[in-house]
């Protein structure tokens, strides 16, 4: 592949993941809600999800999705209606600070690391922008494999550096002040993120 070819797909891939959808919107509302130390839980399961979107794409599932408008319709309201309950959950419980000490046991962590790839997977838009996306990129007189291998692993790259740095400066705000009231009202933006993140993936559609 040219460099300037992967070059371009690193600016373009870039220029998309800035703009926060509903995984960054997640991973953020855990970071204002539970500090910097969320992000070594969440984005795990960005990068996972990704990678299970990237591979399902590639693999004829964004051609299916494309085309079946109930298997679309399916898919955004399971992942809208599980940002709503993850929105409603945090809301209820806000106040109550998200503690990932070295003393904690591993079930939060899990928690949001699968809240993160489940989020991430079930996004029925990130498969077909994935074989509408990619594609431009490869050289159809070289062999695909390895271009989608190395197209893969460098958006894999894009999406830790601007993730992570969303979930430290999301973070960073969670930490400025202690006191119990600000702590509410972090948590309770978080959920109302969460919440809108959800509403926004109900509205999606296959064309837009």
């Amino acid at each position: 592949m040219p460099i300037d070819v992967w070059i371009a797909f690193i600016l373009a891939s870039s220029a998309l993941l800035i703009i926060p959808g509903p995984t960054v919107i997640l991973v953020i509302s855990y970071a204002l809600g539970g500090g910097r130390k969320t992000a070594w839980s969440t984005i795990p399961g960005v990068l996972m999800g990704d990678l299970f979107t990237m591979t399902a794409s590639l693999l004829g599932a964004g051609a299916i999705l494309a085309t079946s408008a109930l298997l679309f319709t399916i898919l955004k309201w399971i992942g809208a209606a599980y940002l709503l309950w993850l929105g409603i959950k945090m809301w209820r419980n806000a106040g109550g600070r998200i503690e990932l000490g070295d003393g904690q046991s591993e079930t939060s962590r899990s928690k949001m690391f699968w809240s993160a790839f489940t989020v991430t997977a079930l996004n029925p838009k990130g498969i077909i922008f994935f074989v509408a996306f990619v594609p431009q990129f490869v050289d159809p007189t070289a062999p695909a494999l390895m271009q989608f291998a190395l197209l893969e692993a460098t958006f894999l790259c894009c999406v830790a550096v601007i993730v992570t740095s969303w979930a430290l400066l999301a973070g960073s705000l969670s930490q400025t002040l202690s006191n119990p009231r600000f702590v509410k009202r972090t948590h309770q933006a978080g959920a109302s993120f969460l919440i809108g993140a959800g509403l926004m993936t109900a509205t999606l559609s296959r064309t837009s």
